[in-house]
């Protein structure tokens, strides 16, 4: 106990004992004067003694106090020059008012006051984990600010050791590859075994070389996949190679007539291995759906694409068509009703594509329906045909009257599309399990996850020409009449410009199949023709065309100025046909207030790639997309994509 506080205690006692030596001796003087007279004297010799006593302990009081308050002080002013971060008070201008030893000895000199805090971290970026918490790089350490508003204070802490693990944690991180021949069987078709044994080599041997490069963990599965294990620090440097891979096994085998394409999904940021690898299997197996030659990176949410530089080989084999076909008419035999599907604003392909799903559907007498919400001026014309025909015109129903019609046992088919967001009532795919996707586009991140069976074949010119194989497989005895027929046809012949663009062997085989089924030929070319509105309406849009890059065409319309799709997308085919030009890009806002885009290539050049970067998807040759935004700005952003992807990889092949 302090020696103040020992004398205080004393102090209090001596004056109670004060207080009892008055009374007693006032007692004491009440029997005889004398002895009070005593007592007196001993009681003011007390009450001096006491008065003393207390003098004395408020000055060691004040003389403690004092020493304390200047220890505190002292004791402060070095924790605070001891502390292992830094503390900046700053005004209301953000300007240091005072800074710490810490700060002082960040930047290299005795005081920082009177400096703005921009300019003493002009790298101050906020942290996307808490708000009013701030990142900072000074040379080669980073800090972390975290500001307090009310009392205008900010601690420093040095957090790049931190920094450094977790970026060393997250290098670290497992990361799974699958590598595919996606094309093996189509390019070794009429090798010797000598000839197949000596290219499996090389491409192996490739392989093998462009995984030590990388320092991978490389093992074959079979004669056509391999695996790979690595961690994501890796899997950077190869998103940042663009995974050269893929190039260097073209090359080399461009010798064959079919040169040998792989096929890459890798995946990272799993919360499990078994998680990681069914992730590396989906992206391999999406990358197989955009057409192959291609990977297909998953890291957590991030979905990324390289490649994709050349058309998808069209498969020899019908193989696939017939097990599809066998799977849907069973899967129709025990549905209750089937409810056919094509994406918004449908197109000859979409329409022609439903009429053949809807004719497998009456083969097995299930009433079956066609949801189609309006007429748009790329189907007028084949409306009006069947029109003619009673018995199918009455199967079109519109979005409200199919979400009465669907339920647990109904079958969805969606066509021309694998996009929930595309279709015209995606309501209708919650209702019900059944689903299923048959489509000829590239599969892009966005995917129907439900369907229980997906025919999607990037190589197919279109809708019509995988439902029309289906039809040869789906029923013993298939009689499609003259509309039907017709317009299966139809939507073969629009998406592959009269037969010009993305045409195989099996799309002229569908085609003789539709033809001896009695398709009309006549017909679809009164459904193809331009009236001359149109055509200067189509021209008006060409008129502003520019040519960047020496080879690529852009159209971008005025402001204010509506196109419909279709107009926009004709445009872009007519361009496509100007001497030297490889690629074209039509712009323009639609009738529906959004703005349309639409891209066409010869091959030289994958548009797919283009349009998934602004929203939308398709072909490597033919693709779209719409966007919320002003003309001027669309351009804007398309002309910058265009950059990005010269810098990057090179604009063409």
């Amino acid at each position: 106990m302090p020696k103040f506080l020992v004398k205080r205690w004393h102090g209090m006692h001596q004056l109670w004992a004060f207080v009892l030596l008055l009374f007693l001796s006032a007692a004491l003087a009440w029997y005889n004067w004398a002895i009070g007279l005593a007592g007196l004297l001993l009681t003011i010799s007390a009450g001096a003694y006491s008065v003393y006593a207390e003098r004395a302990f408020r000055r060691d009081l004040k003389s403690y106090l004092g020493t304390l308050s200047y220890r505190v002080k002292k004791a402060g002013s070095e924790v605070i020059g001891e502390l292992p971060f830094g503390i900046i008070i700053y005004n209301d201008e953000r300007t240091v008012e005072w800074n710490n030893a810490y700060v002082a000895r960040m930047f290299g000199q005795d005081s920082v006051v009177g400096t703005p805090i921009h300019e003493l971290f002009p790298s101050l970026k906020e942290s996307k984990n808490s708000e009013g918490i701030y990142e900072a790089t000074l040379g080669s350490r980073i800090f972390e600010l975290n500001f307090k508003s009310k009392e205008r204070l900010v601690y420093i802490h040095d957090i790049t050791t931190m920094w450094q693990l977790g970026r060393k944690y997250e290098d670290e991180k497992l990361a799974i590859g699958i590598v595919l021949m996606d094309n093996l069987e189509e390019v070794t078709q009429g090798m010797d075994d000598q000839q197949r044994t000596t290219m499996l080599s090389k491409v192996t041997t490739e392989i093998t070389d462009w995984a030590q490069k990388y320092h991978t963990y490389l093992k074959r599965l079979n004669s056509d996949r391999f695996l790979i294990i690595t961690d994501q620090k890796t899997l950077k440097q190869l998103e940042h190679s663009r995974f050269e891979l893929l190039d260097e096994v073209r090359e080399m085998t461009a010798e064959h007539k079919i040169p040998v394409t792989l096929s890459i999904g890798f995946a990272a940021g799993a919360e499990s291995v078994t998680e990681l690898g069914q992730w590396a299997q989906t992206s391999l197996d999406i990358a197989l759906g955009r057409g192959g030659d291609q990977a297909a990176v998953k890291v957590g949410e991030r979905q990324s694409f390289y490649g994709g530089k050349s058309n998808a080989v069209e498969k020899r084999t019908r193989v696939r068509a017939r097990v599809v076909a066998h799977a849907l008419r069973d899967m129709i035999r025990e549905s209750d009703n089937v409810v056919i599907m094509g994406h918004r604003m449908p197109d000859m392909d979409a329409i022609g594509a439903a009429i053949g799903v809807l004719k497998a559907a009456q083969l097995f007498n299930k009433e079956a329906y066609i949801v189609l919400e309006g007429v748009n001026p790329a189907i007028q014309r084949m409306m009006e045909m069947l029109r003619e025909d009673e018995r199918i015109i009455k199967r079109f129903v519109t979005p409200e009257q199919a979400l009465h019609l669907v339920d647990s046992k109904t079958l969805a088919v969606v066509v021309d599309t694998h996009k929930a967001s595309m279709v015209k009532e995606p309501k209708l795919l919650q209702q019900t399990d059944r689903i299923v996707v048959v489509d000829h586009h590239r599969r892009s991140e966005e995917f129907i996850s439900k369907s229980v069976l997906v025919y999607m074949e990037p190589y197919a010119s279109s809708a019509c020409e995988l439902v029309t194989e289906l039809l040869q497989y789906i029923h013993e005895r298939v009689v499609l009449d003259v509309r039907e027929a017709t317009a299966l046809l139809a939507g073969i012949t629009v998406d592959t410009k009269s037969f010009s663009l993305r045409t195989g062997a099996r799309t002229f085989e569908a085609a003789s199949f539709l033809r001896r089924n009695g398709a009309d030929s006549t017909l679809i070319q009164r459904m193809l023709k331009e009236d001359l509105e149109e055509y200067i309406l189509k021209a008006d849009i060409i008129k502003h065309a520019e040519i960047l890059y020496d080879h690529i065409a852009i159209a971008v319309t005025d402001p204010g100025r509506k196109y419909s799709q279709l107009h926009i997308a004709q445009s872009a085919d007519t361009l496509l046909n100007m001497t030297g030009i490889y690629a074209s890009f039509v712009i323009s806002e639609r009738p529906d207030g959004l703005i349309g885009v639409s891209a066409r290539s010869l091959g030289a050049m994958n548009v797919q790639v283009v349009m998934e970067r602004l929203g939308g998807g398709g072909h490597l040759t033919n693709a779209a997309a719409q966007m919320e935004c002003k003309v001027q700005d669309a351009a804007k952003r398309l002309k910058h994509i265009l950059d990005e992807i010269e810098k990057e990889e090179g604009l063409f092949e």
